[in-house]
């Protein structure tokens, strides 16, 4: 620090600092990781899922391979690293940790509290062949859709996502298509902690149905009008807006490799999902309290 100059707390702004930053945050917040009876685990729940992030973040596909550049290169983080098959056997059942985490960071940030969602969905392939679909778990979960932003069929699920305009997810769900209105419904505690709440669609969430429950509960919704439908108020600011949820989608999947989850299982799709999503909200979280200008950026922490 240069003499004459005032005193500033300063935080490096890289993955190593983050990481160190989570796994305080887990720790000391005992996030409804409670010690199950018997020998403590060698790697710690906290250590776990920061390992979980790092992978997510780095965009590491397979297992395996993380875990040797794990034990080569990030040991003053891990002292402890195990094989894969106890990594993949700790991190599928830890999926509620997970999720606890997630709403954790969100509460505390200033955007937790905004009033304007932005809502979309983006897909979620999980088997690339005919006998893959046929073989797979995933069967009566996943289904056959079309996703018209790239003009191509896919089998698999729908991640559903409601985000803040700062990028910040607040509630999101993996299935079939048509969930919207039971996520809000599951999480119906904090909608009606938002009063006068706005939710920013596009043209796939059109019903009349939807709009009906909605504005019974309190909450607007915005939406493109389609082409059998009369212009809709608000329409020319909604190309900008809805311009944000694409964004955040565009960074799960190019930077934090959505679609090359690799899971096979129910709950390895799901945990792996949970995964970028929880990268996702550390990343935001972590910029938001050492001040960063752009609170969505990933670039300090991919590399």
């Amino acid at each position: 620090m240069r003499r004459g100059c005032p005193r500033i707390i300063f935080v490096e702004n890289e993955l190593d600092t983050l990481i160190t930053a989570l796994y305080v945050k887990i720790d000391d917040d005992e996030l409804g990781l409670a010690r199950l009876p018997g020998r403590p685990p060698v790697l710690s729940h906290s250590e776990l899922i920061c390992l979980a992030v790092m992978q997510a973040m780095l965009g590491y596909h397979c297992e395996a391979r993380w875990l040797r550049h794990v034990r080569k290169n990030l040991r003053h983080l891990f002292p402890f690293v195990p094989l894969q098959p106890g990594y993949n056997k700790r991190l599928r059942p830890a999926l509620p940790q997970v999720k606890r985490v997630i709403r954790v960071l969100g509460r505390d940030t200033d955007f937790w509290n905004d009033t304007v969602w932005v809502t979309g969905s983006t897909p979620v392939p999980c088997a690339m062949s005919r006998p893959a679909v046929l073989r797979s778990e995933a069967a009566g979960w996943a289904g056959y859709g079309y996703c018209a932003s790239h003009s191509r069929f896919f089998w698999g699920l729908r991640l559903y996502l409601a985000c803040t305009p700062a990028g910040l997810p607040v509630l999101w769900a993996l299935a079939s298509p048509g969930v919207l209105q039971a996520m809000l419904e599951v999480d119906a505690e904090l909608v009606r902690e938002r009063q006068g709440l706005l939710l920013i669609t596009d043209k796939g969430f059109a019903s009349r149905t939807l709009e009906a429950s909605l504005s019974a509960d309190g909450i607007t919704l915005l939406r493109p009008s389609r082409k059998d439908e009369a212009a809709r108020g608000g329409e020319p600011v909604l190309k900008k807006v809805r311009q944000l949820i694409e964004s955040v989608n565009d960074t799960l999947k190019g930077q934090l490799d959505l679609e090359q989850h690799g899971g096979r299982t129910f709950s390895g799709i799901a945990v792996r999902v949970a995964q970028r999503v929880l990268a996702l909200t550390a990343a935001v979280w972590f910029n938001f309290r050492t001040g960063q200008d752009i609170a969505r950026s990933l670039i300090a922490y991919d590399h």
